[in-house]
């Protein structure tokens, strides 16, 4: 069974307890396959189905990335240090969650703390996706992305820092959406760095997308990055029509189309590009210079993050934990905790963190990359001044085969490049399905990028919706 929301919600066809049964028995077969979900929650399935079912959104079968905090269910990050961490609360996106009457039917894998892109670095097991042989669903959110792909779910919730929502969306033939940044609260979601983290959506529509932020976003006084307007959104119940979309004016990065891009995925944009013309719709090619640099920028900020916000987890508050009379002094034990619960991938990015901030390389590094973000801020600025949307590819090519980029992070680093800006200055984006390409004698989906100025996300939403329409030729 594979629903829309929209069409669930509107229709007196389907029987809530049906619905989600099928989703769930639908989703316990799927993941002997897929292994996109860590574990599922039965037990909070039965004790609120009937009293959501009554309401407006029919408990629509929701999945939680394991990342977002909900009260006495296990929240383990994907990590081994976290393996049976029980939360004494919710995060309030979950909370929103609960009180827009989404059921949560379980918690998806994910790359341990959302560090990595291809699903193997979880310390649960890798997860497949659900195009082409032995094939990474990518980036850290790719568990939510086949989840909801694979007809596990109607749709989830994830977490995106420099595009860990909106890669896996591409390359599996499904809606991503990435609000501006305090949109959604981040209280109660484990962070991996602060200052890029922000918790979006996973469907299979454009409208669903709009449906599910709606129910999530909202003023935090709980989270002090929360942004006070973000109750604006959820109370604007109004779309963008087709005339109004259509005034837009569109910008192309001349950047976007670097030598690195699969050049099959360059053909689908580029028509993409002169599909929208067709329709009289303005589209220019416009310059974002520090694009190029967004990859060393974010691999020098995020890392810095990464080594504060992991330093809470010594084993001796929370977590894994082993008897401290075997260590010699406080510091060996901090080392045996730390070397067994973490991972190779988290460890990297904690040790280079630790370097950035050092006192030897802090001006060196992290002050230069603070300067190069505080540029990219002023390029989007001025950029958006003149234009409505800046459009590029999600991602500069397919999915991967499971294993062929375990030896070689630089390259996973690369893939990075047109996802991470939006991060950087906290814009709204979105990524919707664009097309086909063929790679190892199979085909493979791709996705096309939407980003937006901050908090005209109903500017995305309603260019989304056309675009949609667009390529798929309706």
């Amino acid at each position: 069974m594979n629903l829309t929301l929209k069409d669930y919600i509107t229709s007196d066809t389907f029987k809530a307890q049906d619905v989600v049964k099928n989703y769930l028995e639908t989703a316990k077969k799927l993941n002997a396959d897929y292994f996109s979900f860590v574990r599922f929650h039965e037990d909070y399935v039965k004790s609120h189905l009937d009293q959501f079912a009554s309401r407006p959104l029919k408990a629509a079968p929701i999945g939680i990335k394991d990342i977002i905090l909900t009260q006495d269910y296990i929240t383990s990050c994907g990590s081994k240090i976290l393996e049976d961490y029980i939360s004494p609360y919710s995060a309030t996106c979950f909370l929103n969650l609960e009180k827009n009457w989404w059921l949560m039917i379980g918690k998806t894998n994910m790359d341990e703390f959302a560090m990595w892109s291809t699903t193997e670095t979880s310390y649960f097991w890798k997860t497949k996706n659900t195009y082409g042989k032995d094939r990474t669903p990518g980036w850290s959110s790719w568990w939510s992305a086949v989840a909801v792909a694979s007809g596990a779910c109607m749709a989830a919730l994830w977490t995106d820092t420099g595009g860990s929502i909106r890669q896996p969306a591409a390359r599996c033939w499904i809606v991503w959406m990435k609000p501006t940044y305090g949109m959604v609260s981040r209280y109660g979601v484990q962070s991996m760095a602060s200052s890029l983290d922000q918790v979006g959506v996973l469907t299979t529509t454009v409208d669903d997308a709009e449906i599910l932020l709606q129910a999530i976003a909202g003023f935090d006084p709980k989270d002090s990055q929360s942004d006070p307007r973000a109750d604006e959104f959820v109370n604007d119940k109004k779309n963008l029509d087709e005339k109004s979309v259509k005034k837009f004016k569109i910008g192309v990065p001349k950047e976007a189309l670097w030598e690195g891009l699969d050049p099959q995925i360059k053909k689908l944009f580029l028509a993409a590009v002169e599909k929208l013309r067709a329709e009289w719709i303005i589209v220019e090619d416009i310059s974002l210079p520090m694009l190029a640099y967004s990859v060393p920028m974010y691999y020098t900020l995020m890392p810095a993050e990464v080594s504060t916000n992991l330093a809470r987890f010594d084993g001796i508050k929370f977590g894994l934990q082993s008897d401290s009379m075997n260590a010699d002094t406080i510091q060996k034990y901090y080392e045996q905790i730390r070397s067994a619960g973490f991972g190779e991938e988290a460890k990297r990015r904690i040790l280079l963190g630790t370097f950035v901030l050092s006192s030897a390389n802090y001006e060196w590094y992290y002050l230069k990359a603070q300067k190069a973000r505080e540029e990219l801020q002023e390029e989007f600025d001025t950029i958006f001044a003149k234009y409505d949307i800046i459009l590029t590819p999600t991602v500069p090519e397919v999915a991967w085969k499971l294993g062929s980029r375990t030896d070689d992070p630089l390259k996973v680093y690369l893939a990075d490049m047109y996802t991470i800006p939006a991060n950087m200055w906290g814009l709204p984006a979105m990524s919707i399905p664009m097309g086909m390409v063929e790679d190892q004698w199979e085909q493979m989906p791709t996705g096309i990028q939407l980003m937006a100025q901050k908090r005209a996300e109903k500017k995305l939403f309603g260019f989304g919706r056309y675009l949609e329409k667009l390529m798929n030729n309706e």
